[in-house]
């Protein structure tokens, strides 16, 4: 009966990662641009290194104006940024960033794509980037993208040497390049032609721009177009939607201002057929390029002539006469890909012209693994066309080839008869979904399992070839609402989702996630430092994932190290119940000095657990649960201090408040009109977090009370601030020029002034820099006043020494210190040496405690 559904399935399949959001709806505006898009057979993809790198404003122009099958390749998901709106950073800066791209698709037309890379941060040449990518596991991700996707036209953000600014961005460009050869070259990568057909883009093309461009420079040999127009049917310029569709990247403080008028965007020649007036010259757009899709073409044709904005339900009858000759293509057609493409749209429209809205919503926004919820759907016809629910099916959602299974036998489906949608009235059932039998089913398939410092890992249980590319997870269940309309069969697939209403932001959809029957977390980026042998206490929060949860608790601890209770005994009665445990850590005298581990293990029926639960919640993304390992560091270390109160004020966000509690101090989290210099007066020094003189207005006014607590004998500590958008022209109490000079290799070795600032109270040493992570610092100032005493030197190879890592000078009675060395990252790491440098800059000029 629904003999047809199979391949139509196998179409939506694709985008239904996607839908894990707020259902979308569509306006006869909407509608109108979509039909007009089922006669465009184009597609071009714009590819670059990071989230926010691509061109939003072009994507947009060719999304909605050239009505394109608009795609971004982003090579990795700025994990080695920094973060401007809390503190998550690696792993879960990636997972935002990653979200952050998907709602600004969402906004321009465009899709989103990744390769396996990891940004491992900043980077300054190609040569260094490939020293640390698996250059030929990045090609490969790129030409499969490629391949599915069968862009016309690459286009790259970036050229391919060092004008790019960042060895990330040249090697997308260089990439982009063979990854253009690659794709049309069968003897490449031949693996992945059990799936798809090798692929040869038409051109490739560097989007070139003021950034890359000389004054002056002759342009005429260049393609050009205006990216800048308006469109009438969604009442914006592309401008303004690229401002919108920009503004999401709010990690990385990017909201944009709308623009309007002429936007011209230039195109420079890098591979393939040459054009001279257009990008898409030689391009066939249109349906004659499908065997026997011109008939097609001028039955949509048909539809767009007679598409009536204020009854969209009179086109389902043109989109179903549509769909039906595409189908018959389909059947006799080796190539696929234009017809399932334009299949999936029609099925989209029909939906949206029909007011039909459908849902699925769990009942709780978890269920454990093996375990099972209930599910409340509906479905509503709002448009008065005859339609009629034949059944609904709950069932999972996978990637392809995944072997793991949900419990039970089969999918679920609800027993009601068929039920007639009559106008403007709910109906509505419930289901049962069961947990997949894999507790780590929810947690971003790349993080899974332990990468490299270059690479993530995809799960052997996941196919590579299939699963690369994709933006983020499956949905866990999907509902299938099978129904006729007109009298001819169809479905609806959406995904199972948690819905629920905030008193503020309104009505919420998150994805259903899986999690193991308990979860063992630490507090989050926390290190446990150990300046002597006393004891620390380690709290250890466990949450039920179910009701009636029974096991034991231990720590496991490196040799040396020891802790009470060594096994606790728990029960949680019902789900989400937490219990905190205290275990009190200790090293004794054997204990190794620097750095070890701690891990926390639930055990439960045998069956160890220490993963947690990390819920990132910001209102312009859905919620994302990760699961992160229930690890933390133990350091071990000679530390002497001087001053016991220390006042720190928040920047972007960042954990050094905890690091320097773990160190003894007493901290104090100031609001910015706190900081007068009466109310500093209580405290040995003041540490500014980082990005505070980018991010925290109020400074403006505050500056000159810092500069007199200074002058009274206060110490005052800045960490780094970026050298674009200071909310003064100088922050410290003499002129320096904000840079982004960094050292970007994080074991550059160290050249050591005789600055009294490395000498006490604790004697620093080129020891005290061994085993940073990712970068040694950044945004060093690149001159300053001669006043301000350098104490460090470190450069990247090739480059020359960089001098002002820590600039320190002496104001009235008190002194000023700024930083670029990344602490932020160093201390929740649980570098030793990071703890001793900044305990020197908080104690520098103190006398010892008599």
């Amino acid at each position: 009966m629904f003999r047809h559904l199979r391949p139509l399935l196998a179409a939506l399949l694709l985008p239904l990662a996607a839908l894990a959001q707020t259902p979308k709806t569509y306006s006869s505006s909407d509608i109108l641009l979509g039909l007009k898009k089922l006669n465009v057979l184009g597609s071009v993809m714009y590819i670059a290194a990071h989230p926010d790198d691509e061109n939003t404003r072009l994507i947009a122009y060719m999304a909605n104006e050239r009505l394109l099958e608009t795609s971004y390749l982003s090579c990795t998901r700025g994990d080695g940024g920094q973060n401007l709106i809390g503190p998550e950073l690696r792993e879960g800066l990636g997972v935002i960033r990653t979200q952050e791209l998907l709602a600004a698709r969402r906004l321009d037309g465009g899709r989103q794509f990744f390769t396996r890379a990891n940004d491992f941060g900043f980077s300054k040449t190609s040569d260094e980037t490939f020293r640390i990518w698996d250059k030929e596991q990045v090609l490969s991700d790129m030409v499969w993208v490629i391949r599915q996707r069968r862009p016309d036209v690459l286009i790259t953000r970036f050229p391919p040497d060092a004008r790019a600014g960042h060895g990330h961005h040249a090697a997308s460009a260089i990439l982009a390049a063979e990854a253009f050869d690659a794709a049309g070259d069968p003897k490449r990568f031949p693996e992945q032609l059990k799936y798809v057909q090798a692929w040869q883009p038409k051109r490739l093309l560097w989007n070139t721009g003021s950034f890359f461009v000389k004054p002056g420079e002759d342009m005429s040999g260049y393609l050009k177009l205006d990216a800048g127009g308006y469109n009438p049917l969604l009442g914006q310029s592309y401008g303004e939607i690229a401002a919108r569709s920009r503004s999401n990247h709010r990690s990385q403080g990017f909201g944009s201002a709308a623009q309007r008028g002429e936007a011209l965007e230039y195109f420079q020649p890098v591979k393939g057929d040459k054009a001279t007036k257009d990008l898409f010259e030689g391009v066939d757009q249109t349906w004659s390029r499908v065997p026997g899709g011109a008939a097609v073409g001028k039955l949509i044709q048909e539809v767009i002539r007679k598409y009536d904005a204020s009854n969209p339900s009179a086109s389902v009858a043109g989109l179903e006469k549509v769909r039906d000759n595409l189908r018959h293509i389909t059947v006799n057609s080796k190539d696929q890909f234009w017809q399932s493409e334009k299949i999936t749209a029609i099925s989209a429209l029909i939906q949206a012209c029909s007011g039909l809205y459908v849902e699925a919503i769990a009942s709780e926004p978890t269920v454990v693994s093996g375990g099972e919820v209930s599910v409340d759907y509906e479905a509503v016809n709002r448009s008065g066309l005859p339609i009629k629910l034949q059944k609904v099916t709950i069932g999972k959602i996978f990637f392809p080839g995944d072997p793991m299974v949900m419990s039970g036998d089969g999918p679920e489906e609800d027993s009601q008869q068929a039920s007639e949608l009559k106008l403007n009235k709910r109906v509505t059932g419930k289901l049962v979904v069961g947990g997949r039998n894999n507790s780590l089913i929810s947690q971003p398939y790349w993080l899974r399992e332990p990468g490299s410092i270059g690479m993530y890992s995809i799960p052997k249980s996941l196919p590579a070839i299939q699963v690369v590319g994709t933006p983020e997870n499956t949905p866990v269940a999907s509902a299938t609402f099978f129904y006729t309309i007109n009298g001819v069969r169809t479905f609806i697939v959406v995904p199972v989702q948690y819905k629920h209403t905030d008193p503020v932001l309104g009505e919420l959809y998150q994805p259903l996630a899986v999690v193991p029957p308990v979860l063992v977390n630490l507090p989050p980026a926390h290190s446990y430092v150990f300046a002597d042998n006393q004891p620390k206490t380690v709290p250890v929060t466990l949450r039920a994932g179910r009701a009636g949860v029974s096991g034991t608790l231990a720590l496991a601890l490196p040799a040396g190290w020891k802790c009470e209770p060594a096994t606790v005994p728990f029960t949680l009665a019902a789900k989400d119940q937490e219990l905190t445990v205290d275990f009190q850590v200790q090293p004794s005298a054997s204990a190794a000095p620097g750095r070890a581990e701690l891990r926390a293990t639930a055990t439960v029926a045998g069956q160890a657990y220490s993963r947690g639960l990390q819920k990132i919640e910001y209102p312009h993304i859905p919620t994302q649960f990760l699961f992160p390992e229930a690890v933390a560091p133990l350091v071990k270390l000679e530390l002497r201090r001087r001053g016991q109160n220390v006042a720190y004020l928040m920047g972007a966000g960042d954990e050094v408040p905890d690091a320097l509690r773990q160190i003894g101090y007493n901290v104090t989290l100031l609001k910015p009109e706190e900081l007068t210099a009466a109310n500093l007066k209580k405290y040995d020094a003041l540490v500014v977090g980082i990005r505070a003189y980018n991010t925290v207005d109020r400074l403006k006014t505050q500056q000159p009370e810092i500069l007199k607590y200074m002058e009274q004998g206060g110490n005052v500590v800045v960490q780094y601030t970026v050298n674009r958008g200071t909310v003064l022209p100088q922050i410290g109490p003499y002129p320096m020029t904000m840079s982004s000079d960094r050292v970007t290799v994080e074991d550059a070795p160290v050249t050591l002034t005789k600055h009294p600032l490395l000498n006490a109270p604790n004697k620093i040493t080129t020891q005290d820099f061994n085993g940073w992570v990712q970068e040694q610092g950044l945004y060093y100032p690149s001159q300053w006043d001669p006043k301000y005493q350098t104490v460090i030197s470190s450069h990247d190879p090739g480059e020359t020494p960089k001098e002002s890592a820590i600039l320190v000078t002496d104001y009235g009675k008190g002194h000023y210190i700024y930083t670029g060395l990344s602490l932020f990252r160093e201390l929740p790491a649980g570098v030793p040496g990071a703890y001793r440098i900044i305990t020197n800059m908080i104690s520098y000029g103190k006398e010892p405690a008599q």
